[in-house]
């Protein structure tokens, strides 16, 4: 029965649209909306419908997931004075954000959906652009269990890992948590196969020794970023497509002002983010994350 759920899907970028696939495969009726003709035109391909606006997108949905680049375009989707939505969702309807954003930006956007008498949750997610195609994310859930468990059938559909992480906002910081250490790995993943290769080392051999040793961790095993040791990785590809480098930045800054707000200390969060930011002052802001190995190799 829970097929039978009208759904709007907002956001079909290099996350949400493998995850709206993954809602039509399961069977799932999807009405979605993106800037993006191409991406719409994909998703009507595997049987969804466009909508025109994302006002009406919303229109008789039951569920209204989004996902969407940073806070401000979450807030501007919901509580814009021209453009939100919240004012156009059913009241029975169940809101499911997706995105990576400031966990206050996320409690300003549920508060004002309880105003109204809406369900809401905020549940990023983790596990790349391959996670999402193979319906193996990971949701950090923030919001009521109640709401979580109606949500659970479609998140289920598009991930294999669903973890509470506590009231609203709480999805999003540990999402920060995660992708901070994420890229503090990368990172140091990137500087000692660097630092391997200058010294002779081929960094496939280099790899397989450290994925076997203490030094192993997801950048190294799953998303190498060294042009050439693995397959079906943007390292592979001239680090095109998976997560880009301006979303890593976006997201250890949140970190910092997580900190900031929370009196924590981050230094290697913080390096990390320094990184980051050079690396993306640099030209690379569109490459994927693991590009960040351009900053630590000798030009030729």
């Amino acid at each position: 029965m829970s097929q039978l759920q009208r759904i709007a899907f907002i956001g079909l970028g290099n996350m949400g649209a493998p995850m709206a696939m993954n809602l039509c495969k399961a069977g799932y009726t999807l009405q979605v909306f993106d800037l993006s003709a191409a991406a719409l035109n994909k998703l009507s391909e595997a049987g969804a419908s466009i909508a025109h606006s994302a006002q009406n997108a919303v229109k008789d949905a039951q569920i209204i997931i989004s996902m969407l680049p940073a806070s401000t375009h979450v807030e501007n989707l919901y509580l814009s004075a021209d453009t939100g939505i919240l004012s156009h969702i059913a009241q029975d309807a169940l809101i499911i954000d997706c995105s990576t954003i400031a966990p206050w930006s996320a409690q300003k956007v549920a508060q004002a959906a309880q105003a109204r008498g809406l369900a809401m949750l905020d549940a990023p997610v983790s596990g790349g652009t391959a996670g999402a195609a193979a319906g193996t994310l990971s949701f950090m859930v923030g919001g009521s269990t109640e709401s979580l468990e109606r949500a659970h059938p479609l998140l289920s559909a598009m991930g294999k890992n669903i973890f509470h992480a506590g009231d609203h906002g709480a999805g999003q910081t540990a999402k920060i948590c995660n992708n901070m250490l994420l890229g503090i790995l990368m990172a140091g993943t990137a500087e000692a196969l660097a630092l391997g290769v200058a010294n002779g080392l081929d960094p496939k051999i280099l790899s397989d020794i450290m994925s076997k040793s203490s030094g192993r961790n997801w950048a190294l095993e799953l998303y190498n970023p060294y042009p050439g040791v693995m397959d079906n990785v943007p390292a592979s590809r001239n680090y095109s497509g998976g997560f880009g480098v301006n979303l890593m930045l976006k997201d250890l800054g949140l970190a910092t002002q997580a900190a900031l707000a929370g009196q924590a200390t981050i230094p290697l969060g913080e390096l990390t983010r320094n990184l980051y930011s050079m690396h993306s002052q640099h030209g690379a802001g569109e490459k994927d994350f693991s590009s960040i190995l351009e900053c630590f190799t000798v030009k030729q």
